[in-house]
């Protein structure tokens, strides 16, 4: 326990970070950096970690997961993978360096994600030498993976916006010789170990299987509800409805799922559900795929008077965390661990740099997030103490 947070104080204090969003969707940058989020190193401050690099020790170690990779793999635990300082020390030496691409980098998750791979990285002594954010479009993930290839990064850590659209562009990345790490989704046509080293996701399954239960709980086991899920061919997202939808199937018979709704971008969210809620005015519950859906179709069960509908969704994002902090219709998330996600994916660049082989699916075990256990959860997911608007919500 000394050790993790000895390496997430040292990385806090040595690595100063940037967010500047690029409004005209263009690479930006200053300096030898390029991408969208600006990166700061202090490499004179950077110490090489002394004891093992892993993953929190306070994540539960025994939680089953319940997800499969991409291609079907049973899942190995994030705990079971680790650096030692010999093998940091040996890492540190071939003066390695790392991109990152994003497919968007204006969330909670994604902030997290970042802060777990920069500061790790920095333990490492492998220097981030930009990241990009895609703002979900295929075609600017493209260029930006075209870009960064320019700079000739040892390692390049991404999730794909559309695992088809972008495979070609992760193409030429892997044929280019670099070290390929992914989160959450794979390219298609990829195989593991030949075009890209491994694939680190949170348990989506168990998160959707989390989300299902909460909700149910709340509503005694018994309603109607709806479901917004995501109209899009992505790995994770389609993970957690499925395990939601099957767990109440299969648990719940008093629970009736009279509706489901798709968005196809996140700000979709209200107007997709405002459509749901007219239709379905009676609705008891309502399950949305993530945080920031989930945001919107607050706005729109706000807006349509039924303060008694509750809701559940995925990723402890601060506007749901708020919500739920207020006793008001979010009564529970399934969250994610982005930051020790981000942990994870450098190690295992790490075990690629040194030609050592990873498991091919690598998950970070699912989290039950109630307003009970809210404060607590934050700091587990995050790495930091809560908001102060949150804290003051208990008050």
């Amino acid at each position: 326990m000394e050790m993790y947070k000895r390496l997430a104080v040292v990385g806090m204090l040595s690595i100063t970070t940037i967010f500047v969003v690029a409004c005209n969707g263009n690479s930006v940058g200053t300096g030898d950096d390029i991408g969208d989020v600006e990166v700061e190193v202090d490499e004179d401050d950077v110490e090489l970690a002394s004891e093992p690099i892993r993953i929190n020790p306070n994540i539960d170690k025994d939680s089953e997961i319940y997800s499969e990779g991409p291609q079907g793999e049973v899942a190995t635990s994030a705990h079971d993978i680790e650096l030692t300082p010999d093998q940091v020390e040996e890492i540190s030496e071939g003066n390695y360096t790392a991109a990152i691409s994003m497919h968007y980098a204006g969330n909670d998750w994604s902030r997290a994600q970042l802060d777990g791979l920069q500061q790790t990285f920095a333990q490492m002594g492998v220097e981030v030498i930009a990241i990009t954010d895609a703002q979900f479009s295929v075609e600017k993930q493209a260029s930006d993976i075209e870009t960064l290839m320019a700079r000739d990064p040892d390692i390049l850590v991404s999730i794909p916006v559309d695992p088809v659209s972008t495979a070609g562009a992760y193409r030429a990345a892997a044929d280019a010789g670099i070290h390929l790490v992914f989160m959450d989704n794979v390219p298609d046509g990829f195989e593991p170990g030949e075009d890209y080293v491994s694939v680190v996701s949170a348990d989506n399954y168990g998160n959707g299987t989390v989300a299902a239960h909460t909700l149910a709980d709340e509503l005694e086991e018994e309603g109607q509800i709806g479901v917004i899920y995501h109209d899009a061919d992505f790995f994770v997202t389609a993970q957690r409805v499925e395990a939601f939808e099957q767990t109440i199937e299969e648990e719940y018979p008093n629970i009736e799922i009279v509706e489901r709704d798709g968005i196809a971008e996140p700000e979709d969210g209200e107007s997709v559900a405002a459509a749901m809620l007219t239709r379905n005015s009676d609705l008891d519950g309502l399950f949305v795929v993530w945080d920031v859906p989930a945001e919107g179709a607050l706005s729109a069960v706000r807006t349509a008077g039924m303060d008694d509908l509750v809701m559940t969704t995925i990723d402890l994002g601060s506007g749901v965390a708020l919500d739920m902090a207020r006793d008001q219709q979010i009564k529970g998330v399934g969250a994610q661990l982005p930051f020790d996600q981000g942990v994870a994916e450098a190690i295992i660049a790490g075990h690629a740099l040194l030609e050592e082989e990873v498991p091919s699916y690598i998950a970070v075990p699912a989290t039950t997030v109630t307003r009970e256990n809210l404060l607590d959860s934050w700091e587990l997911v995050y790495n930091e103490e809560p908001p102060a608007e949150i804290i003051e919500a208990f008050e």
